[in-house]
């Protein structure tokens, strides 16, 4: 689980680093600016990360080659902190 939770983490500052696609995060996912706050290492924020990802495969393209893994990594991320 370190792993995945390192990769989505990653994928988290990828995504709030843009202030367009961190709104949009924001929109999609009810979640608030305190709410990624208090809670940037639960599970559960971090997969809904890597599932907004998921759900524009532009950005999860984009961001893969930015964090220098393979999508399918993003993926299995996604699938280890569900669980």
């Amino acid at each position: 689980m370190d792993k995945a939770a390192a990769i989505a983490l990653s994928a988290l500052g990828w995504t709030l680093a843009d202030d367009g696609r961190a709104q949009r995060l924001l929109a999609l996912t009810g979640l608030s600016p305190d709410d990624l706050r208090s809670r940037v290492g639960d599970p559960a924020v971090l997969a809904a990360t890597v599932g907004f990802l998921e759900a524009h495969e532009p950005d999860l393209l984009a961001c893969a080659q930015a964090l220098q893994v393979e999508p399918a990594e993003l993926i299995e991320a996604r699938r280890v902190l569900e669980s």
